[in-house]
């Protein structure tokens, strides 16, 4: 086989909300990357895994065709293209195989403030405003809602100040959007987070490995992203109401303190976040020499 069919090529939103958080998880996970000049390819330079940089429209399509061994993409983008290929009477050929827990949002549907919504049975006979079509319409179907599905691109929310819509389906994160113009969340169509797809084309042995190897930095890195290391000392027989105040640790390491039978050093993976007020805490329950560390990344 061609040296360059056993790298690995992974799909990544070229410009948005997911692109920084994409290429930074990445590169926690140990990857090099050097850009094309043409800034649409990644190059990894110590693992044979190449970025492409493309709209995040075209990473399902990118994956299910085999251009893309992986992509990572929001999940409203994957069901509604899964939607998109099945009302089709086609099938998409991509898998997903792990939540990234970033990149939270939630597909919804919202009313002009002075619109008197009152249920879905609200929405009957209107024209709702979105570009994500196949996930409203299955929405509409699932809830016998007879209603029109009007694609728009773009600035959603200004369609029904435009008069081409009643309501609109679109992605909300904080709300502000809707707020700023004169638009309220009435129903949540699904949660979406980013996540990783792989396409269903065989890899092979080596390349399938090198996919499992991915996906286990993957799972190291994100379960320690608010962890903490903390070491400190203590007497002996404050060790059970220490213990007690760790937050979200597992067993901690206990040792000996060199030259002293009384006292001991505490070793611990923090799982929560280690506030000030956990620090006193110990501190007033006997801790000395308190030291918190971050935790990069961690296997079991």
């Amino acid at each position: 086989m061609d040296q360059s069919e056993q790298r690995i090529k992974i799909a990544v939103q070229k410009t948005g909300r997911l692109t920084d958080h994409s290429i930074g998880l990445l590169e926690r996970c140990g990857l090099k990357v050097t850009k094309s000049k043409d800034q649409l390819i990644c190059y990894g330079e110590n693992m044979p895994i190449d970025l492409l940089l493309v709209r995040d429209d075209d990473i399902p399509g990118l994956v299910s065709d085999d251009v893309c061994d992986l992509g990572i993409v929001g999940l409203n983008v994957v069901e509604e293209k899964r939607l998109q290929l099945e009302q089709s009477g086609s099938e998409g050929l991509f898998k997903q195989i792990f939540e990234l827990d970033f990149g939270h949002c939630r597909l919804s549907i919202a009313a002009p403030e002075g619109a008197n919504y009152k249920g879905s049975e609200s929405l009957n006979n209107s024209r709702i405003a979105t570009s994500y079509v196949g996930l409203l319409r299955d929405y509409l179907n699932k809830h016998e809602i007879d209603a029109e599905p009007v694609f728009f691109s773009g600035a959603v929310e200004i369609a029904p100040k435009l008069g081409r819509a009643d309501f609109i389906c679109d992605l909300v994160s904080s709300g502000g959007t809707l707020v700023a113009n004169g638009l309220r969340e009435v129903a949540v169509l699904l949660q979406s987070e980013a996540v990783v797809i792989q396409t269903l084309a065989p890899l092979g042995d080596e390349k399938q490995a090198l996919v499992d190897k991915i996906i286990q930095r993957l799972d190291g890195v994100l379960k320690v992203r608010d962890s903490k290391y903390i070491m400190l000392n203590a007497p002996r027989s404050a060790l059970d109401d220490i213990r007690a105040l760790l937050p979200g640790s597992e067993a901690p390491t206990v040792m000996p303190l060199e030259g002293s039978n009384d006292k001991i050093a505490i070793h611990a993976v923090c799982r929560e976040n280690v506030f000030w007020e956990t620090l006193e805490n110990l501190k007033a329950a006997g801790a000395s020499s308190l030291l918190v560390l971050p935790v990069e990344k961690m296997l079991p």
